[in-house]
């Protein structure tokens, strides 16, 4: 007999338990849990339900075609994607208000609308709204095809009459299905009409993109169970009041995660930022202390970027320490290195770190560079332009070696750099490519300061920096 029990989730996370709870113990939220709809009890354990078995394939006998992808026109998502928009997938992008992702798509639409047929469905503006923001993209595809629903139901017949190749929706919180009782953007809503419109994608082998929101810390709103479902998960990030956006891989089942694209937001659309490199260096400014450059990896590709720091007497009992685009905690471990291995003194002093560009530098490649800047900062003495560091720092004070260090010094030769810092095990390595870059190992940070012109080591650790 089937039993039904009333349940609670959280709109958070997507907890679930069969009582109302004040703060959810798997995300440690307050009054997130809302009743959902009630769950019904299988009859039995086990069993067939009458079913029969599915034939099964033998992976050798699997063929893919060629046009498994398609080609979005726009070679900075292509790259996301892992190299296109598979066919049957279902794609989750999220970002803040106002941030471009629906500018994206209508771009996307009209790339992929010369060859196939694309269906718009929007739960937020009407048709005529969706035409304003068409006319100021340039957006006019013969077979782009717009509907504004939230109507799940309305949507999937929709797509039974038209077959479109791809279909875009925006957003996944304004889509609602009439066998679920509770509002849209709920945590029921939200988890079944992706379950239906992933069994849709699946089955028609159609590729469905989904525009989902984002909490005020950033993460998508709904149910963790969202990503799970999707094929692959994308960021679109950037400050508003900045002109350049980063479309950043969460997860990607075709693809690399971690991939980045660039673009750089105009008055008539998104513009690809197919050299990244140069963007985030082109307002480095000169002779400045505190700056240096390092070579991170996103995903497959090297890219330069600067990172800042500011070393300045504090006014307060307790020094503060702030970082954007980097670990705090990290940046507290390397001050302590600098303090006990070289001998310089922050105890007294405020420390910033800034990575320019809205990038987040979360390798450890970006060690070295951070220390440098920070000496660099607390000296006031500028390092050079033509010098890039690249290196992991241990508590010990050595360089440890990092991944694809060829790559990285390749891509600082080809930006113009002369010099470059790298741990001493990669030097052999290095000078088996014949590079035309200048290539100095240094096996601790003492080494690193001495390479570096204008920088020494203090003799003891106990001397602290004078004013």
């Amino acid at each position: 007999m089937l039993r039904n029990k009333e349940i609670f989730v959280c709109r958070e996370c997507g907890y679930e338990c069969v009582k109302w709870l004040g703060k959810c113990p798997s995300c440690g939220q307050w009054n997130t849990f809302e009743q959902a709809a009630p769950l019904s009890a299988p009859a039995s354990k086990g069993g067939t339900g009458g079913k029969r078995a599915a034939a099964v394939s033998q992976i050798g006998d699997i063929t893919a075609s060629d046009d498994i992808r398609y080609r979005t026109g726009l070679s900075e998502l292509d790259r996301v994607l892992g190299g296109g928009l598979v066919r049957g997938s279902l794609v989750l992008l999220g970002g803040d208000p106002g941030i471009g992702k629906s500018t994206l798509l209508l771009q996307v639409c009209q790339e992929l609308a010369k060859e196939r047929k694309v269906l718009y469905v929007s739960g937020e503006e009407s048709a005529k709204q969706i035409k304003l923001r068409a006319m100021r993209l340039s957006v006019n595809a013969p077979d782009l095809f717009v509907l504004s629903s939230g109507d799940l139901d309305t949507i999937l017949a929709t797509i039974r009459q038209e077959k479109p190749d791809v279909v875009m929706v925006d957003s996944i919180q304004t889509m609602t299905l009439s066998s679920v009782p509770s509002a849209a953007g709920s945590v029921s809503q939200v988890r079944e009409c992706a379950n239906v419109l992933l069994g849709v994608a699946k089955e028609n082998d159609i590729s469905i993109i989904l525009v989902g929101h984002v909490t005020k810390e950033g993460n998508l709103a709904g149910p963790r169970v969202l990503e799970h479902i999707v094929d692959a998960v994308f960021h679109f990030e950037g400050e508003q009041n900045h002109a350049y956006r980063i479309l950043r891989a969460i997860k990607n089942r075709y693809g690399a995660t971690n991939e980045i694209a660039v673009f750089e937001m105009q008055d008539n659309g998104l513009k690809q930022v197919t050299n990244p490199s140069a963007m985030l260096l082109s307002e480095r400014p000169q002779a400045v202390s505190g700056s240096c450059v390092v070579c991170v990896l996103e995903g497959s590709r090297p890219i330069l970027a600067e990172v800042q720091a500011l070393i300045t007497k504090s006014g307060f009992p307790t020094p503060r320490r702030m970082a954007t685009g980097f670990d705090y905690n990290r940046m507290q471990l390397l001050l302590a290195v600098l303090e006990k291995r070289v001998g310089y003194f922050f105890g007294s002093l405020d420390a910033y770190i800034n990575v320019v560009g809205g990038l987040r530098l979360d390798e450890p490649a970006s060690d070295l560079p951070i220390a440098l800047a920070m000496v660099s900062g607390l000296q006031d003495r500028p390092i050079p332009a033509d010098l890039l560091a690249i290196g992991e720092i241990g508590l010990g004070g050595e360089i440890r070696s990092v991944i694809r260090i060829e790559d990285r010094v390749m891509e600082a030769q080809r930006m113009g750099f002369r010099r470059v810092l790298v741990p001493a095990a990669c030097v052999e390595a290095l000078k088996a490519k014949h590079l035309q870059i200048q290539i100095i190992g240094v096996a601790t940070i003492r080494e690193a300061l001495k390479a570096v012109a204008g920088f020494s080591p203090r003799e003891s650790a106990s001397e602290t920096p004078s004013s």
